[in-house]
This record gives C-alpha cells, structure tokens and sequence, in this order.
C-alpha cells in the first residue's frame, strides 16, 4: 500500500498535567471550536512527536509498561505511542474554553504535543458497556 495522506496540525499543548493542562487551537481552526463548550468531555487526537522516529516506528511488538503483569502485545492491542504512526487519543474533561484555548483535565500528551484533532464525547456513540478486554489492560491508568 502506497496510498499517503495529508496531516495537518490544528494546535499544541501548551501546558501538560493531570488537574489542568491547556491546548492551543491556531487561529485559522480556531472557529471549529465554535459550540465545543456544550460538552462536558473532548477526544483528543495527538501526535507522540518524541516518538516520531524511524525506530519507534518500526516496532510493531511491546509489553505495556504502565500495566503490570501485562503479557508482549502488538501495537495494535495496546496504548503504546511506538507505533506505525504515532497517534494517541485521549478523553478528557473540557473544564473551559478561553479564545483559542482549551483548559481540560486529565490529559496525558506531553508539552508541545502537536493536536492532529478534536471530537466531542458522545456517551451514546463512544461508551460500550458490555466491551471486552484482557484482564491485564484492568491494571494501571484508565489510558
């Protein structure tokens, strides 16, 4: 498959943490946050630029590390920002927005994080009660 697309980065974290952390919209997307605000929770779609090298992305096995007792996965079974392309997800809570800003709570990209997207949380659409996982994703963080 030789198929290749476009990125392009809406923003940056601008600040990391897990009480606040803040993201940078740039101007020209800045009115696609038009109505964000109704939403209580936000996907984030970022890009793991400090593992965005050749070697990172040809690893294709890992043992999550933020899970113990976690067993040698693919990358495709597992969170890990080694990967083919190194994009990450991220739910979290909207706290507010200030012009081209977005305060939210409990996001885990790094500072200078380049956002790839925004898409609000719809419990309807996006949350699966009965889903299935391995018992080791139950140990560590919730991402």
């Amino acid at each position: 498959m030789d198929t290749k697309g476009e990125l392009h980065f809406i923003g940056f974290v601008e600040k990391a943490g897990e009480q606040e952390a803040r993201i940078h919209i740039s101007p020209e997307f800045c009115p696609g946050l038009n109505g964000i605000e109704n939403y209580s929770h936000i996907i984030i779609l970022y890009w793991c630029h400090l593992r965005d090298n050749e070697e990172e992305r040809h690893i294709l096995h890992v043992t999550p590390r933020r899970h113990k007792g976690a067993p040698q996965v693919g990358v495709f079974a597992c969170r890990s920002p080694s990967r083919p392309n190194p994009i990450a997800l991220c739910v979290t809570k909207l706290l507010k927005v200030e012009n081209c800003t977005l305060h939210v709570k409990k996001l885990d990209a790094l500072e200078g994080s380049p956002i790839i997207d925004i898409k609000p949380y719809n419990p309807r659409a996006d949350s699966i009660p009965d889903a299935r996982t391995p018992k080791w994703a139950s140990n560590g963080p919730p991402t």
